[in-house]
């Protein structure tokens, strides 16, 4: 192995870290932000609280595997609730919504 290469390698084990910034944050097998009720369960730990817990988990992990990130499913379920019909705009600007899907 020549100096440049052993020197380029170098530079990439220095630099590893910059590749794996935009990775998703996972909390065991779960994106990070579908676990966001397991501090309160930590807190308070009921029934109900752990049946919250699980269903939020696997309708995330459900949605995950249809190739939904929460971040994305959380706009979905946003514009879900709000419809089609969007107050604060002035007749002028409303246009119709278009399905690409």
């Amino acid at each position: 192995m020549s100096a440049a290469q052993e020197l380029e390698n170098l530079q990439e084990k220095q630099n590893w870290h910059w590749r794996n910034s935009m990775r998703v944050v996972r909390f065991l097998a779960f994106d990070a932000r579908a676990a966001a009720p397991i501090p309160v369960l930590l807190v308070y730990l009921r029934l109900s609280t752990i049946v919250l817990t699980i269903v939020t988990l696997l309708v995330f992990r459900f949605l995950e595997n249809k190739g939904l990130t929460v971040p994305a499913a959380m706009r979905n379920l946003r514009s879900w609730i709000v419809g089609i019909d969007r107050p604060g705009w002035i007749g002028v600007q409303k246009r119709n919504f278009t399905d690409f899907g």
